[in-house]
């Protein structure tokens, strides 16, 4: 048979460029096509941050953690899912996943101890000291450079080459030229998910269909597509991952820090709406059904842990924050009901002191109660990414509905089925989506090898 590469690797995010890194050291020819002009995907939208339990910077940090811990906490938020041994393998492997990347793979990681985030119930982030993924890309790509791994961006797969039921490849339009096949042993799709398919988003996860999309413009579901044509089971279709807090009009993040440590949202009229503790991605779809936008109101002390972190600081030097010594003029500076805001603040603050309950049933206030100089900053809810997709197995090959393999087809990061439950965002924890890229990037370059040993014997 005649093969152009051993790996064709289709999509240049975290996952495709683990994926390349590991089948390159297990000795394969492999190379890389993105569609889009440049490398990164979601994987560089993201804070770059990768969970691990039990890893060795945990240990030397006095961190007592391991799978079966992160695999409960996981579990915990998730609750029901259409591959719960997904989950534990993914728990399993997070470890030895995030030395590879920083021993073998070169990537500057360090593990986070000033947060934990969602989902987790202890620090086991480890993320570029920016907090910005596209340090964790560029870290990848230098890899891949090192390697001499071709990267083909602006080439888009058209579709997958199927013979007699096998995947052999992909016919690669390049854009300028009569479209071509690269032939392949093994096709490892890397495509992230369907965030940016509305029509896809609308059949599968309706309830944050209205929202604005602020996740890669590549991720247009043709995993979804083209597994479906192979008869591909899919996983966990209504889960995603959304963000309660897009700094409007800016479109960088807020960091949910700021909630965390006892910062709370208001509505265009002044009142809270709900429990913010829910966290950034479940609590995207409450913020989205009180109305338009809405205003993070948190004081200085939080100011001054959140400005720890880069994009934080350079939201606000883009004038993102208003600040005032009083609520009243916090208020007039938003347009919001100065008497209402701060009957609102002083409500919450009597919750957070403890003398009375709260009326959201928020159990959990960080530094709070708020106290002046204040900070607003006006936010909108997000969709940033999908986690249903294409059933695996922990091979990361893809499955048939009958539950056997597709030939020669693998599949990780935003392409296949997620970690974070069976439907809806509340279900999500600081990091799966990254820990889903690297992790099954490098899981099916593997067992690629593994396979394709096994047919030349």
């Amino acid at each position: 048979m005649n093969e152009d590469l051993d790996v064709l690797v289709i999509g240049a995010g975290a996952c495709g460029l683990c994926a390349a890194i590991a089948a390159h050291d297990q000795g394969l020819s492999t190379a890389i096509v993105e569609k889009m002009d440049r490398p990164g995907g979601n994987s560089a939208l993201s804070t770059g941050s990768v969970p691990a339990a039990g890893s060795r910077f945990q240990r030397e940090a006095g961190i007592d953690d391991g799978p079966e811990n992160y695999c409960r906490d996981l579990m915990a938020i998730a609750g029901e899912a259409d591959n719960a041994d997904l989950v534990r393998l993914m728990a399993q492997v997070s470890a030895e996943t995030v030395e590879w990347l920083i021993d073998d793979v070169g990537a500057r990681l360090k593990l986070v101890t000033a947060y934990k985030h969602i989902g987790h119930s202890v620090p086991r982030l480890h993320a570029p000291v920016s907090r910005r993924g596209i340090d964790l890309v560029d870290d990848l790509i230098a890899a891949v450079e090192k390697r001499n791994i071709p990267i083909a961006v602006g080439n888009s797969a058209r579709e997958l080459i199927v013979e007699d039921g096998a995947v052999r490849g992909a016919v690669i339009d390049a854009g300028n030229s009569s479209p071509f096949d690269i032939r392949a042993g093994k096709t490892i799709l890397a495509v992230n998910g369907f965030g940016a398919n509305r029509d896809l988003v609308a059949r599968f996860c309706p309830e944050i269909a209205g929202a604005r999309y602020f996740g890669a413009h590549g991720s247009a579901g043709e995993a979804v597509l083209w597994g479906r044509k192979l008869g591909a089971a899919l996983d966990n279709m209504a889960a995603y991952q959304g963000y309660a807090a897009v700094a409007d009009p800016h479109g960088g993040l807020l960091s949910w820090t700021t909630i965390e440590k006892g910062g709370i949202l208001v509505g265009a009229d002044a009142r809270r709406f709900g429990d913010e503790s829910t966290g950034y991605s479940g609590y995207a779809r409450i913020v989205l059904a009180q109305g338009d936008h809405a205003y993070a109101i948190f004081d200085q002390r939080i100011f001054d842990i959140a400005a720890q972190e880069e994009e934080f600081r350079e939201l606000s030097d883009y004038g993102a924050f208003k600040k005032a010594d009083r609520l009243h003029d916090l208020a007039m500076a938003c347009g919001l009901e100065a008497g209402t805001l701060s009957e609102e603040i002083d409500r919450y603050n009597a919750s957070a002191a403890g003398r009375e309950g709260d009326a959201f049933g928020r159990k959990e206030f960080g530094i709070a109660p708020l106290r002046p100089p204040y900070y607003a900053c006006r936010v909108v809810p997000g969709m940033f990414h999908t986690q249903g997709g294409l059933r695996i197995d922990r091979e990361a090959r893809v499955l048939r509905g009958s539950g056997e393999p597709i030939p020669n087809l693998y599949a990780g990061g935003g392409a296949a089925a997620g970690i974070s439950g069976r439907s809806g965002a509340l279900g999500y924890a600081s990091g799966n989506g990254l820990l889903t890229a690297v992790a099954l990037g490098r899981i099916a370059a593997l067992s690629a090898a593994r396979a394709l040993r096994v047919d030349r014997q």
